[in-house]
């Protein structure tokens, strides 16, 4: 970020009153050879969801902490199931602003291992990284959390907020760690103002660092199961009540289907912020994206872009269609799941009758497969975002802090319900190729470096912060 805007963004609002230099000096490098070992140690405790096994991996972490005199609850063991469970810690301050929450997930999605050139689960480290599965996703993080902390600890710096680190379950299936959190535990949420998690992106690419990001807002998922029913019979006979027919008709209006295209406020910025980076006309389509979208070769050009057409408007994906298991039997019912995200401030119920007249059939039956998560768009005139800007523009003066909208789903509403303030942190510089190759796929890696950078990197806006 240029130094001109670092200063305009900090003076939002006014100028934050950060904290004191710590009082005792730490070692650096010393702090992040032990992040590694941590992160290695952590990896290597299979938590692939399901079953989850984050009982083994909530211990793991409340027994780092306490080795710093840190107390670490384990929690909802009963309520999450066997094996299961939440962890809360709480490294107090002076208490007279109000808390900072760091939150991670402890599970990992399933691997095939055939595909992966290391063992996902060994926490190998080599050629400068660290390898397996949840290295980006999210244990990585949820390790620079811990190490933040312990730093911010061990340095004993004047904190005027609690800092708060949470470990959920069960993140990657359907949220249940994180929100059975918030339903029984908000007595320890209720004076945390702001809350860092997953779903913030550097984007890194050919070893250039465009922008530091900062999740302010993401999507909601409004999925949905379509169904015709019918009369089943032989294949060798048509019959108008075959539903497949009916079903395909819905499916493709549905496909076909062009949502309305707008921009959120922190889109715009996001697309403002990145225009630098094209030359003319480009350059001007992206500074005012509103306006761009009128023009029908400027529209197309956004559009043909899978991330910047997927945050400017509510999306339609058609995933999973079912019909008859047999080839000469025609089905008593075909269904189909269609994949939905909402913008943060769309209306479920204004979506729904759009859907209905897309499609204009009353044999066409829809389900909401689970309620859809409360809406996600959080401010950034707050100190937190401005530390944020602040500990970016040190280490990078010319780049940029925007703010990407996430497409995908974390924790996030759950706590955003409460009021807190909920911003999607990455700690990590990742290059765009390993994280579209690693999150979720094979050979996940975060570098050795990253590691030490992140820790020094969250350890400082947490400071800025107070």
């Amino acid at each position: 970020m240029r130094p001109s805007i670092l200063c305009a963004v900090l003076t939002l609002g006014g100028a934050p009153a950060f904290a004191q230099g710590p009082a005792r000096p730490l070692n650096w490098d010393s702090l992040a050879a032990e992040a590694v070992r941590n992160l290695s140690a952590y990896l290597a405790i299979n938590s692939t969801n399901p079953p989850g096994n984050e009982l083994a991996t909530a211990r793991f972490l409340q027994q780092v902490l306490q080795r710093d005199g840190i107390e670490a609850q384990i929690l909802d063991t009963t309520e999450l199931g066997a094996g299961r469970a939440n962890l809360y810690a709480r490294l107090h301050g002076r208490g007279t602003k109000k808390a900072i929450a760091l939150v991670n997930h402890m599970d990992v999605v399933p691997v095939m291992r055939q595909f992966w050139t290391v063992d996902p689960f060994a926490g190998l480290v080599q050629d400068g990284y660290v390898w397996g599965r949840g290295a980006l996703d999210m244990k990585g993080e949820g390790i620079v959390q811990l190490m933040a902390l312990i730093a911010l600890k061990r340095s004993g710096v004047t904190l005027d907020r609690d800092i708060v680190f949470i470990a959920n379950a069960d993140e990657e299936v359907g949220g249940g760690g994180a929100d059975l959190f918030v339903q029984r535990h908000a007595d320890l949420l209720k004076d945390v103002e702001f809350l860092m998690t997953e779903g913030g992106d550097n984007l890194v690419e050919d070893g250039h660092l465009a922008y530091y990001g900062v999740g302010v807002a993401e999507k909601r998922a409004f999925w949905q199961k379509i169904t015709v029913h019918g009369t089943p019979s032989h294949g060798s006979r048509p019959t108008k009540q075959n539903p497949v027919p009916r079903l395909v008709d819905a499916l493709s209006r549905l496909g076909h289907y062009e949502t309305a295209l707008h921009a959120t406020p922190g889109v715009a910025k996001y697309f403002r912020d990145i225009a630098t980076r094209y030359q003319a006309p480009q350059r001007a389509w992206l500074s005012d994206v509103t306006a761009a979208l009128g023009d029908s070769t400027a529209r197309a050009w956004i559009t043909s872009n899978v991330y910047w057409n997927a945050i400017l408007r509510n999306t339609i994906s058609l995933t999973v269609v079912t019909g008859s298991n047999k080839t000469n039997v025609i089905p008593a019912e075909a269904s189909a799941e269609v994949d939905i995200r909402l913008l943060p401030d769309q209306d479920t119920a204004v979506v729904r009758a759009e859907l209905l007249r897309v499609v204009s059939d009353t044999a066409v039956h829809w389900q909401t497969m689970f309620p859809p998560k409360a809406p996600l768009d959080s401010p950034i005139d707050t100190d937190l975002f401005r530390a944020i800007v602040r500990a970016a523009g040190e280490r990078d003066p010319n780049v940029r802090v925007t703010t990407p909208m996430l497409t995908g789903a974390t924790d996030r509403p759950f706590y955003r319900a409460l009021g807190i303030v909920t911003y999607g942190f990455d700690p990590f510089k990742v290059e765009k190729a390993d994280s579209q190759r690693g999150v979720h796929g094979n050979d996940e890696r975060v570098s050795v470096a990253s590691v030490g950078f992140g820790v020094r990197y969250l350890y400082d806006v947490l400071r800025y912060a107070q």
